[in-house]
């Protein structure tokens, strides 16, 4: 049985409005990058690593906008994980005039 606390990474997530990328930054300090696992979807992604004998950063984010998972990249220094990833359809935007 697993007792490790599991904690929520701290999360900062934004989009790039020029290039039509998400950008997340998850707090995780302490672990070994080898030990990360990130699975990313349409509309969402889910992060887990242990942390030491007694704890885990664990959690699932949904993501305001669908992105294409398939071209996500991911880079993790200094305990901090940061994932890009373009936005689908981004380019296809519409402006609507306010009236």
């Amino acid at each position: 049985m697993n007792d490790r606390v599991k904690v929520t990474p701290c999360a900062c997530i934004s989009h790039d409005r020029d290039q039509g990328y998400l950008k997340a930054e998850l707090e995780m300090p302490g672990v070994d990058k080898k030990d990360i696992k990130l699975d990313m979807r349409n509309n969402s992604f889910c992060v887990s690593a242990p942390r030491g004998e007694d704890t885990e950063y664990s959690g699932c984010f949904t993501l305001a906008h669908e992105v294409l998972a398939d071209k996500a990249e991911a880079r993790y220094e200094n305990g901090l994980l940061k994932i890009n990833t373009p936005i689908r359809g981004w380019e296809q935007k519409v402006s609507i005039p306010i009236h």
